[in-house]
């Protein structure tokens, strides 16, 4: 009888963890104004549904012509990479980047628009507080962040490849908020 009940317990526990969340249809926003299209196709309800919320569609009320592409202007060297910065500092504990870096990486997105041959590694990098595993998935996560802002400005997945150093490479030696604030980055650099 405990065996039985045991059994049961362990069912209902496994029941009320269980999660309806499908993870392989992410909604997905189209920027650029064209429809989108679902890896199951038209055929299944719920990508019909995400697509037909997320990009406009009748669900949403929403039409495609109502969505206007970003525009960037045409770089201004087409040969050197853009002059100036390449790197986006963040906050502690944190990898959502400041509205002041806009520019800097809009600048490196027409940059790489410009000639699909040029590939960028984006590294991401944290301060010395914390663990190794955790200062690593912080890392990737800015380098990330990083990457997705150049994909949305239009910039090929394929030539951005983001890769995470954690602590490993401090850009500045010291322990004081200034030195702390310049190892907290992510930095663009071209190969």
């Amino acid at each position: 009888m405990k065996r039985l009940l045991l059994t049961m317990a362990c069912a209902a526990l496994l029941a009320g963890c269980g999660s309806s969340v499908k993870l392989d249809e992410v909604p997905v926003e189209d920027r650029s104004g064209t429809g989108v299209t679902t890896p199951g196709g038209s055929g299944s309800a719920a990508a019909g549904a995400a697509s037909g919320t997320a990009a406009g569609g009748a669900n949403s009320g929403i039409t495609n012509s109502t969505i206007a592409p970003v525009a960037i202007a045409p770089a201004t060297s087409a040969a050197a990479p853009p002059a100036g910065a390449r790197i986006v500092y963040f906050d502690y504990d944190s990898f959502v980047i400041k509205p002041e870096f806009q520019d800097l990486i809009e600048a490196h997105a027409r940059h790489l628009k410009a000639d699909a041959k040029r590939k960028v590694f984006v590294e991401g990098h944290t301060d010395d507080r914390g663990g190794r595993e955790y200062n690593i998935a912080l890392g990737q996560k800015r380098s990330e962040a990083v990457r997705r802002a150049l994909t949305l400005l239009g910039v090929a997945d394929a030539q951005i490849e983001a890769v995470s150093f954690g602590k490993e490479k401090p850009a500045v030696q010291g322990s004081d908020e200034a030195s702390l604030a310049k190892n907290r980055r992510a930095e663009i650099n071209y190969r």
